[in-house]
């Protein structure tokens, strides 16, 4: 038998992929069941890692059985546990299982949701869920979108829109707060925008966009023959959760016919509850918006989106014909995702979000986010109440920024305690807690966004943080 005519290597039979599948799945499910009692943060030393991994690949496999355990004893449980009840940095994410389902059917089918003849069942679910997103920001029927990785991208791919609808002009010039996400300053480079033109805005007390700054900056740079690529708002800060004013900006650019972007990447889907429909009134007149489901929908990682008002942008900055891809002519006049955006190879992103609401209905969705907006005002509250603790800024998205202070200390003073006071909860190990600098404030911050997360998950926490602040203050 010639060697080709052989079976391949690379395959296992139906029991071998059924067993290792069924263990894989039992250590997902132990490890949901027992995150209450496990660290929300666990790391290892570089060399440590080193020592267990590095070495050139083998030449002969291992048991399967014993590659799958040493991943998830040596390998995965070192990082932050991002879908941890107590897991309150940065912006946490907190997937569902048919979300997690949806993925492993999706790798297994082996899914490139780039064409329609190379995937139409995921193709259309795209579109189901992308008009879903469209319905939920109230933009009109002729807008557009696709998923993409997540936040970071979707930047990339409005600001070329952007520049696109502009002309694709010679010395563009991009606006952003000082509050904005590092993504849209990168996205802004990639797009062209040289770094001098890239202009972060002064905020208010609350960390809104001065609009006010704004059009003085717009007007200057006019004069110097500058031309206006986008202005990009905020709808939830990473520090903050601040909301720019939408309504004021969205006045001003289309007086301007200027593009306007907003990053709701973390906060959009606020607007599945009545209290973020009023907190982010005006969004749907904004030119685009990137929004991710791995953030407040609950959803794996990567899990992001980009809606386009008018949908058509997005095919005239991406849309390239190449010989190699002619036979997509089967299936012409449907959509081609990759016609909308940089990825030709992409994963089927909207079969998770599909699947999830599916199976639970979009009723606990909405529950979930509001509950994560309830939890964050008694935390605020809690603060307020609290004689060694501050309240920074107001609570917005979810979002609560605060520090110890008793009224006592210098500000430099102030830094030192709450830098302690962050050290010791890193070592404590009950909660992740992260930190912010605001008007030269070192803060102390929680993001309250898992489904997971009850109120004494977020009382113990303040309650830590109280106590070692109490300790760290000067004694009276």
């Amino acid at each position: 038998m010639e060697d080709s005519d052989k079976q391949s290597e690379l395959e296992m039979s139906p029991q071998q992929m059924r067993q290792l599948a069924s263990k894989a799945a039992d250590i997902l499910i132990e490890r949901i069941g027992a995150m209450d009692s496990a660290k929300a943060w666990d790391g290892e030393f570089r060399e440590i890692l080193a020592r267990e991994f590095d070495g050139p690949p083998p030449e002969n496999g291992r048991v399967a059985e014993e590659v799958l355990e040493q991943v998830a004893r040596d390998v995965l449980p070192y990082g932050a546990q991002l879908d941890h009840p107590r897991f309150f940095g940065f912006v946490p994410s907190s997937p569902t299982w048919p979300g997690i389902l949806a993925d492993f059917l999706a790798s297994g089918f082996n899914i490139n949701t780039c064409s329609w003849l190379v995937s139409s069942g995921t193709s259309h679910l795209e579109l189901v869920v992308i008009d879903w997103i469209r319905n939920w920001i109230g933009y009109p029927e002729s807008a557009g979108g696709l998923m993409t990785s997540g936040g970071s991208a979707a930047s990339v791919e409005a600001i070329v829109a952007a520049r696109e609808a502009a002309g694709h002009p010679s010395r563009p010039v991009i606006y952003m707060s000082n509050q904005s996400h590092s993504a849209l300053i990168r996205a802004a480079l990639i797009a062209g925008v040289r770094r001098e033109h890239i202009r972060l805005i002064d905020t208010d007390d609350r960390f809104q966009m001065d609009v006010s700054a704004l059009r003085r900056q717009i007007s200057e740079d006019k004069a110097n023959g500058l031309h206006v690529v986008a202005v990009c708002a905020n709808a939830g800060t990473t520090s903050t959760g601040s909301i720019d004013p939408l309504i004021a900006l969205a006045d001003y650019c289309e007086s301007e016919d200027i593009w306007l972007h907003v990053d709701a990447a973390y906060g959009g889907f606020a607007l599945l509850t009545d209290d973020g429909k009023v907190k982010l009134e005006g969004i749907n007149r904004a030119d685009s918006i990137g929004i991710d489901a791995h953030k407040w929908f609950f959803q794996p990682f990567e899990a992001g989106a980009l809606i386009v008002k008018n949908g058509q942008h997005l095919n005239n900055a991406f849309a390239i014909r190449h010989d190699a891809l002619q036979d997509t002519i089967w299936g012409a006049n449907h959509p081609n995702f990759s016609d909308r955006g940089l990825q030709l190879s992409r994963s089927p992103r909207a079969l998770k979000i599909w699947m999830s609401v599916q199976i639970f209905g979009l009723a606990p969705f909405r529950a979930a986010i509001q509950r994560g907006l309830d939890l964050a005002n008694r935390a605020a509250a809690y603060v307020e109440s609290s004689p060694v603790l501050e309240l920074i800024t107001p609570v917005s998205l979810g979002i609560v920024c605060f520090r110890v202070n008793d009224g006592r200390e210098d500000e430099q003073s102030l830094d030192e305690i709450n830098r302690k006071v962050l050290a010791h909860l890193f070592w404590d190990e009950l909660a992740f807690v992260s930190s912010t600098t605001l008007k030269g404030k070192f803060s102390l911050r929680m993001c309250i966004l898992n489904h997971t997360t009850t109120w004494d998950d977020v009382q113990r926490t303040l309650d830590l943080v109280v106590l070692n602040g109490s300790k760290a203050l000067t004694p009276i």
